[in-house]
């Protein structure tokens, strides 16, 4: 059995830095733990003087050949993010025989089907926990203490740039753009805040989930995905009179045999547990046949939470490879159709821009009315006297997604109905 096991990392940003830190340490610790060194071998970095400058270690290196052909290295950690160059290096360092570690979910939820049965052809791990939910223990769960259940739902807040702006935008009463500003003044928000605020890197992270969760390969791309965008301050006002928070919220299913997702804002029950998640805190909501619901919370990303999940699957590894074990793959999936969003029921929050006169409501609901949508609920403000408009705000019971859009296709051609200004459904 081993004394030294060789671990190289490929970045050394603020999650790499954090690891190499943690790394060298807490060496003693790990060492107890796996019951051998972790050695840190070579880092891959852009800029070799500056971080020379930085670190005491010494073996950086601009070249993933290095990495790639050295014979000590046994685990090599990806915390490059993007699909290029990450994808090459890690389908090369699999081929070459090395234990895969990677915090990038643009990756797996590309590729992660074809980087796993890689990983097992050449009789290497590749483990992926930081790629979903920063520091919450969530792949390791679905991928072996939920697997004597039947998932049949997830439901999950797990964009913290998003989470932190809704949060603040709904205390502090402030705009869509100061809040954007203020995520991008802490560092919570890219410059270009474009994948974050538009949901695509959620649904990278629920095509994720949905592998394991339902054992089928999900293409985000084929995920119905609506970013925070085209809130308005108003929502959030009017869904909190109604007794509802929104989130950008990520829902899957099973149903009829199919998996429907769907990520967009959602008016949560201030008395559901999803409703009280703030900040950039993040949160999973399983239903399982066996444990029924549980939720996963915690923080999202940063720096420390992402070296937790990194480490753990280091770890875990690293005592595979001491005590000579072989790890269980669970690649097993199905041929689950990802199905449009037409079939998905829920209840929906409407708001409406309409003209200050009779027969409004009337109209609205006549047109409702023809495509058995049943409304529940309507609030009317008072009139803008300049404008002479008023907003209607429409809460209906359940409904099919299919129906509500061909009723809203028809009330947007109504001469009294100046803007449909919002359409979110509503989770009790």
């Amino acid at each position: 059995m081993l004394d030294n096991i060789g671990i190289s990392l490929l970045g050394a940003g603020n999650v790499g830095s954090s690891v190499m830190n943690t790394l060298l340490k807490d060496s003693k610790r790990f060492q107890v733990l796996i019951g051998a060194n972790l050695k840190l071998q070579k880092v891959l970095v852009r800029d070799l003087n500056k971080y020379r400058k930085i670190f005491k270690y010494s073996s950086f290196t601009d070249n993933f050949s290095d990495i790639l052909n050295d014979s000590k290295t046994q685990i090599v950690v990806e915390m490059l993010g993007g699909e290029d160059p990450a994808y090459i290096y890690i389908e090369e360092l699999l081929k070459s025989g090395k234990h895969v570690v990677t915090a990038n979910k643009d990756v797996m939820a590309k590729y992660g089907s074809k980087l796993i049965t890689l990983a097992e052809q050449n009789k290497v791990s590749i483990r992926y926990e930081a790629s979903v939910g920063g520091g919450i223990p969530i792949i390791g769960p679905l991928s072996r203490d939920l697997l004597a259940n039947e998932i049949y739902s997830i439901s999950a807040i797990i964009n913290g740039t998003t989470n932190y702006m809704l949060t603040v935008m709904n205390k502090e009463k402030i705009s869509y753009d100061e809040a954007l500003l203020r995520a991008q003044n802490l560092g919570y928000a890219e410059p270009n805040p474009y994948n974050d605020v538009e949901g695509i890197d959620v649904s990278y992270k629920l095509a994720i989930l949905c592998g394991l969760a339902f054992h089928a390969d999900v293409n985000p791309a084929n995920i119905y995905c609506e970013g925070i965008s085209g809130l308005d301050l108003k929502d959030l006002e009017y869904a909190n009179n109604l007794g509802f928070t929104i989130k950008l919220l990520a829902r899957a299913e099973l149903k009829e045999g199919k998996i429907v997702c769907i990520i967009c804002p959602s008016l949560i029950s201030n008395n559901a547990p999803l409703s009280k998640v703030d900040g950039v805190l993040n949160a999973i909501q399983l239903k399982g046949s066996l444990v029924g619901e549980v939720v996963f919370e915690g923080p999202g990303a940063g720096a420390s939470p992402t070296s937790s999940a990194i480490l753990g699957d280091v770890i875990d590894i690293a005592k595979n490879i001491k005590y000579e074990l072989t790890e269980p793959t669970n690649n097993l999936l199905n041929k689950i159709e990802v199905s449009d969003i037409s079939s998905f029921n829920s209840r929906y929050y409407i708001r409406l821009n309409v003209s200050d006169e009779s027969g409004v409501l009337a109209a609205i609901s006549g047109i409702m009315s023809k495509y058995s949508i049943s409304i529940a609920s309507v609030i009317q403000t008072e009139a803008d006297l300049k404008l002479k408009t008023a907003q209607l705000i429409l809460t209906t019971h359940e409904a099919k997604r299919e129906k509500i859009d061909l009723a809203m296709e028809e009330i947007s051609k109504e001469g009294k109905v100046v803007k449909i200004c919002n359409l979110l459904p509503i989770v009790d």
